[in-house]
């Protein structure tokens, strides 16, 4: 007598039959591909995040800024470490202006003592390793808000001794084109200069100390 050929293994049991072994196969099978479908599927954004990117750079490596076309009195802005950076280049003007007495009797630290606020090859008297070029972040350091740009000299909204700087509007904190406060304002320290150091005239590398430096 030849034996019954086995059920469809797909197919559900009836109720009080036994248990088809080649269906329960089927199923640890089948569930295996759908979870390693489902690992591979989730894994694959994290995959994608761990190849170079900006994103990736941002988030702490160090990042190359070229700015070649910034001209005097000009602006730029970079990211690292997920912070806003911004490059700015100063005219003469400026850099005659920052070194006024009577500009600097109206700072909390126009010397840069506050050490944790800029590395020691940018405490001078620009706050910065080229004169002509300040890389800083822009966040204050009173509740973390953006200042605004203002170069323009005194408009009426700031006064007639505002001389171009960094005005953040959310609480009227002041700095000057060096990233140093005012006195008399919520902010109580400096802006902070990020380690940094150039790759060439017109190219900097942010994150990354001068060779040699201390």
């Amino acid at each position: 007598m030849t034996a019954p050929s086995d059920p469809d293994p797909s197919r559900p049991p009836d109720e009080g039959s036994p248990p088809n072994p080649r269906r329960r196969k089927l199923l640890v099978a089948a569930t295996g591909v759908a979870g390693g479908a489902g690992v591979a599927g989730a894994s694959i954004p994290f995959i994608a995040s761990m190849t170079p990117s900006e994103r990736a750079h941002a988030a702490g490596a160090p990042v190359d800024a070229e700015f070649s076309r910034l001209e005097p009195g000009g602006l730029l802005t970079t990211e690292w470490r997920g912070r806003p950076v911004w490059i700015l280049r100063r005219t003469e003007a400026v850099l005659k202006a920052l070194q006024d007495p009577a500009h600097l009797s109206k700072l909390v630290d126009p010397d840069s003592k506050v050490a944790s606020q800029q590395p020691a090859y940018a405490g001078n008297a620009w706050r910065s390793i080229e004169p002509s070029y300040l890389v800083v972040v822009p966040i204050c350091t009173h509740l973390g808000c953006i200042p605004t740009f203002r170069p323009e000299v005194a408009p009426p909204d700031l006064g007639a001794d505002w001389h171009g700087g960094l005005f953040c509007p959310c609480h009227g904190s002041r700095f000057d084109l060096a990233g140093r406060v005012y006195r008399n304002v919520p902010a109580p320290t400096n802006l902070v200069v990020p380690p940094h150091r150039y790759l060439g005239e017109t190219k900097v590398r942010i994150g990354e100390d001068p060779e040699g430096a201390a």
